[in-house]
């Protein structure tokens, strides 16, 4: 099992960004996972860089692999577009570069005016657009008429060795189903055994599973519940309001029904050893094959972020990795 840091566009800066890509490959862990927003979940996370810019500039500080979590090329940004920015990407990190997509949300999607499409719908226009990326980065001329997406005469001529790995995003069976049929490996979030078995099941045995969670290390645990409720209360909403709710103000009126005890009761908050141990163990137990962290509310707490990665490389990573065998 392989450890990450998990990269928040909409927390961060992008100077902060490449500093923690930095600090993240200092401090032990082995790749990267970063988010794709046009929209932070909320007005107090504050940041939205976008990510295809992010992945290039972090390419020249790191050499770390990097996999977005997760990028949506059917609504905001046409396929063959996100074509074209991971195989710069893939080129720029020397083949250490996945692609991570899924079926995305309303909060990002909306922007351009299109309409945003039921789940069904969403999941078709996402095979699709696998179809229209992969053959791009075969490097030919392409032409495609397809249901939802239209390429005429398009020919990418900056392209990796190897095309980048396709990894698709699952939070439900028929989107762990799709994932199995079409991705080289699945992108999750909760360590969700039943999820990830559905995945192998339908085609994606011996295929990499990723998995992603945040914590909120601090040396007062308080403090740390108090950051989490205010800027991520979007992380304990439940069922598809992730994916239905269209402005950051949506999810600020969601999250005041969610409490601190809400937050304290599922999220690692705090410098205990042990409670960080225990947001782990669930994802060796799932099955899942590389786990990223990420730390909540460095950037109102400042120095806490650096206090994160001095916590986990002294005291976190070894007793992970000890945990996962």
């Amino acid at each position: 099992m392989q450890i990450g840091y998990f990269l928040s566009c909409e927390e961060y800066a992008p100077e902060s960004l490449i500093q923690q890509a930095r600090w993240a490959e200092e401090a032990g862990f082995e790749s990267l996972w970063i988010s794709d927003h046009f929209h932070p979940w909320t007005d107090e996370q504050g940041q939205s860089p976008f990510v295809w810019s992010m992945i290039g500039a972090i390419s020249q500080v790191t050499s770390l692999p990097v996999t977005t979590a997760v990028t949506c090329p059917t609504v905001r940004i046409h396929p063959a577009i996100v074509a074209q920015a991971a195989a710069t990407s893939a080129v720029l990190t020397e083949g250490r570069f996945i692609l991570g997509i899924g079926s995305g949300e309303a909060l990002n999607e909306h922007v351009t005016g299109a309409r945003w499409p039921a789940t069904g719908t969403r999941l078709d226009m996402l095979r699709e657009s696998v179809e229209v990326m992969r053959a791009l980065w075969q490097g030919d001329f392409v032409d495609h008429h397809g249901e939802h997406y239209t390429v005429e005469n398009a020919r990418l001529y900056t392209l990796p060795d190897t095309p980048p790995p396709v990894y698709v995003s699952a939070f439900g069976d028929k989107a762990a189903t799709l994932a199995g049929e079409i991705g080289d490996g699945l992108v999750t979030i909760p360590p969700d055994a039943d999820l990830i078995r559905t995945f192998r099941d339908s085609g994606g045995a011996g295929k990499p599973v990723h998995a992603g969670y945040k914590v909120c290390w601090g040396p007062d645990a308080a403090a740390c519940v108090s950051t989490v409720r205010s800027m991520w209360p979007n992380d304990a909403l439940p069922g598809e309001l992730a994916q239905q709710l269209s402005s950051p103000k949506h999810f600020e009126q969601a999250g005041q029904l969610v409490t601190e005890q809400m937050i304290d009761e599922s999220v690692a908050c705090g410098d205990d050893v042990d409670r960080h141990l225990d947001a782990f163990r669930p994802y060796v137990e799932a099955g899942v094959d590389v786990v990223h962290v990420d730390q909540m509310g460095g950037k109102r707490q400042g120095s806490e972020l650096e206090g994160f990665f001095a916590f986990y490389r002294d005291e976190m990573l070894p007793r992970m990795r000890e945990l996962a065998g």
